[in-house]
């Protein structure tokens, strides 16, 4: 639904919300004293219970998620391979493994030094197709879930992988060491002292093309060479500061071959890792992949559709707030799944990483995967001279239901327009946006349903946009961040991280994408979070007025907009 009501309806919807009484002094004379009830009237005053909360947060962390929190989309299953999206994509896949390093799903169930595979080994000439069906073709191995599936659901059937074609096993003519340790000031740790100039696409590519006769790449929309070993994304923490101590104490069979050489490799966010997992190559959107990485749904986000990453780095000081965190795949939403981001060294890669967030509205429209009619759209001009404006919006995992929208979209246009906020110091906030140069809000809904299954509550998501997708937002640590959402909890979340080998205990720092689990608005008093968003310099009021349950338990919620310099003529 969509109306503009008087500006006192919101008034009173305000009100149910507001966590504070305001005060006003009067010129009349008091009221005579009331007279005090009487203790039986107190006492039975005080046994009609106060209503629950309508609308109550129940965040869920990531650690504690299982794969029992999955919930399917209603009546519908978009990874069936039986429906066939209107844009259709054709991938490769090529696998490669090395010299001294197999790939990790042909050795003994969990007989590697990281603890994998987690299933019985896979014979090497069949590893390629078991990877190609893992992503792919719903099994028991995947649960059910594939990249296809995962693109059919964002878009609603507009894209998805139509064709995968699978080449290899082909052996590389160096070790992976070779190509994992030329990044991030790793070049001085080979076992050999050789300089590690290897490129894996080059190699791959030039194994590939031998065997098959031809360059063949141009025949598909993009080539996914899957390398055996690591992504060192995934085991860099795990297996380097969480494991260890320190640098010192990493031991020999995680140290460098050349036990004359130091255990330890600088790695990107932090200053050592163990020699073992630093390694391993990190994976690009190019397109290259450990056999732990589940990101590839994320790095299609790049290939496919040329999405930019949001992410920033949690590990340095100053500390920057993330853009997005679980609630976008662009952002660290990519690392959703059971067990979090540090279940991300798993192989097959089953949990962290495997179950991205979906899209926020941002980038459905960028993607072409929501109309613009899908939407509500309104302006700060035309809630100051009309009045406020209302609509149902129904949860993102679904289409919108009938008489609902998929989103509330606010522009900042008007006599000023563009964002009002003042500017302030990333470096002395780490709570700042950085340069305020965004150019709407968007208001849409979040419930636990197929890849939302892994986000860690169900409610309202209010987030700033850019028009543009790039651009940095300024400051030390600066970073690209064309969408910023709100956070109803600022604070900081104070959840452990981790703990060290030695028992103490790494607290999530500020920068940390998990500080916005509790991000989300909801309807009512008592909810554990908020339910309104006022924006001053942008002249904006926002609200979650109520929410209901839908057709086969869909979220649907009533939000509203207003601005704070008229209600239009039905005040």
């Amino acid at each position: 639904m969509r109306g503009h009501v008087p500006s006192r309806t919101l008034a009173v919807l305000a009100a149910a919300c507001a966590v504070s009484v305001i005060v006003v002094a009067s010129a009349m004379p008091p009221d005579p004293a009331p007279s005090v009830p009487s203790a039986a009237a107190q006492a039975r005053a005080a046994a009609i219970p106060f209503p629950a909360p309508i609308d109550p947060q129940r965040v869920q962390d990531q650690d504690a998620m299982t794969w029992a929190d999955y919930r399917p989309l209603p009546g519908l299953d978009w990874a069936d391979p039986a429906l066939k999206p209107k844009r259709g994509f054709k991938l490769a896949v090529v696998g490669i493994d090395f010299p001294g390093q197999p790939f990790v799903a042909s050795l003994p169930k969990g007989s590697d030094p990281f603890g994998n595979p987690q299933i019985d080994p896979v014979p090497r000439e069949k590893v390629p197709q078991f990877y190609a069906d893992f992503w792919m073709t719903p099994n028991a191995t995947n649960h059910g879930r594939t990249i296809n599936g995962y693109w059919m659901e964002q878009s609603r059937g507009r894209f998805g992988i139509t064709e995968v074609a699978v080449f290899g096993p082909y052996r590389m003519p160096h070790p992976i060491w070779y190509y994992g340790l030329n990044e991030y000031g790793q070049e001085g740790s080979t076992p050999d002292g050789s300089k590690p100039e290897g490129r894996m696409e080059r190699d791959c590519d030039a194994l590939w093309t031998a065997a098959v006769g031809r360059d063949i790449r141009k025949d598909f929309d993009a080539v996914l060479r899957l390398y055996a070993s690591y992504d060192e994304t995934g085991v860099w923490q795990e297996f380097g500061e969480m494991k260890f101590a320190s640098k010192d104490d990493i031991p020999p069979a995680w140290g460098n071959p050349d036990p004359a050489k130091p255990r330890w490799v600088p790695t990107r966010y932090v200053a050592w890792t163990s020699w073992l997992a630093g390694s391993q190559q990190w994976g690009l959107s190019s397109m290259r992949q450990g056999e732990n990485s589940g990101t590839i749904t994320h790095e299609l986000g790049h290939f496919a559709f040329r999405l930019p990453d949001l992410n920033n780095n949690p590990y340095v000081t100053p500390y920057r707030r993330a853009a997005a965190g679980p609630w976008d795949m662009m952002d660290r939403g990519c690392f959703n799944g059971p067990g979090g981001p540090h279940r991300r060294w798993v192989v097959p890669p089953t949990d962290g990483a495997f179950m991205p967030a979906g899209l926020m509205v941002r980038n459905r429209l960028e993607n072409g995967f929501i109309e613009p009619a899908e939407l509500l759209t309104v302006g700060r001009a035309a809630l100051a001279a009309n009045g406020p404006a209302v609509a149902e919006v129904t949860a993102r995992a679904v289409d919108p239901l009938p008489g609902t929208y998929a989103g509330l979209v606010v522009r900042f246009d008007g006599d000023k327009p563009g964002d009002l906020t003042p500017p302030d110091d990333p470096a002395a906030n780490p709570l700042s946006p950085g340069t305020p140069n965004y150019a709407f809000y968007t208001l849409e809904v979040v419930q636990r349903l197929g890849y939302d299954s892994f986000t860690p509550d169900s409610g309202v998501l209010i987030a700033k946009n850019k028009d543009t997708l790039r651009g940095r937002n300024g400051g030390p640590n600066e970073f690209n961040s064309y969408i910023w959402v709100i956070d109803a909890h600022p604070e900081d979340i104070g959840v452990v991280d981790y703990v060290r080998p030695d028992g103490g205990k790494v607290m999530r720092t500020m920068a940390d994408y998990r500080q916005l689990n509790d991000a989300l608005f909801h309807a009512g008093t008592g909810s554990g979070s908020l339910c309104e968003w006022i924006d001053g310099p942008n002249r904006l009021h926002v609200y979650v007025v109520d929410v209901r349950t839908g057709a086969d338990g869909v979220l649907v919620y009533k939000l509203a907009a207003r601005s704070l310099d008229g209600a239009g003529p039905q005040a």
